[in-house]
């Protein structure tokens, strides 16, 4: 397979599901475009992209469109073998995207649902959402084992780009949502733990430092 020559990545600063690939990007030492997608006004260039579901991320490599942003990060993985983000072994490998896919389909939704409802329905979904989150941690600490400060062991991979990310944006909830509290480090310290030491990635600072410029314009324009 060819390197690819021309990477251009279509997103929205405000979106943890973006920030994810400008990780994975970064992780691989990826060269790539970043087109910031005004959501209230999306353009034909980027609808063309995504015709389907006319969401960020896309992730256009040599012409051809890549969207949503599990099926990316895969896609990067497989695609720039350098610095891997999935493990060699075929078992370890499905584990992480079954436990991947738990995050998407269990996880998210969940804390979706906390920052939209107030009062018991609130309460509710926590109480989901921190039983969620301790199935993940179980799971993690049974069915993968490796040795390190990050779930993939020394060095971060997909599962940490997802969770890191979602780290930040669990931070965020608790900072706008008085007397919530969903990084319990008592229930899950492992996790705590990697999200702390992914938080402190290079690549991290430098793709909130970089998004920080369209999350200001965005802020004037409102």
């Amino acid at each position: 397979m060819t390197t690819p020559k021309e990477v251009k990545l279509f997103g929205a600063a405000v979106s943890g599901f973006c920030t994810m690939v400008h990780h994975a990007l970064r992780l691989k030492g990826v060269a790539y475009d970043y087109v910031e997608v005004d959501l209230k006004n999306k353009t034909e260039e980027f609808l063309k992209t995504n015709p389907v579901h006319k969401k960020v991320p896309v992730l256009v490599v040599d012409g051809y469109p890549i969207p949503e942003s599990l099926i990316i990060l895969l896609y990067v993985d497989e695609t720039w073998k350098e610095q891997p983000l999935m493990p060699q072994d075929p078992y370890l490998r499905y584990k992480i995207r079954f436990w991947a896919d738990f995050i998407y389909q269990k996880m998210m939704p969940v804390s979706y649902a906390i920052i939209q409802s107030e009062g018991e329905v609130q309460k509710k979904a926590i109480e989901e959402f921190l039983c969620h989150f301790k199935t993940l941690e179980d799971g993690i600490n049974k069915d993968i084992h490796l040795q390190g400060p990050f779930v993939h062991g020394e060095k971060p991979g997909i599962l940490d780009v997802i969770l890191g990310t979602c780290g930040a944006g669990l931070k965020h909830f608790e900072q706008i949502l008085p007397g919530v509290k969903l990084l319990d480090k008592e229930l899950v310290p492992q996790l705590c733990s990697t999200m702390d030491a992914y938080a402190e990635l290079d690549i991290v600072k430098d793709t909130a430092e970089m998004l920080s410029q369209y999350l200001h314009v965005g802020q004037q324009d409102n």
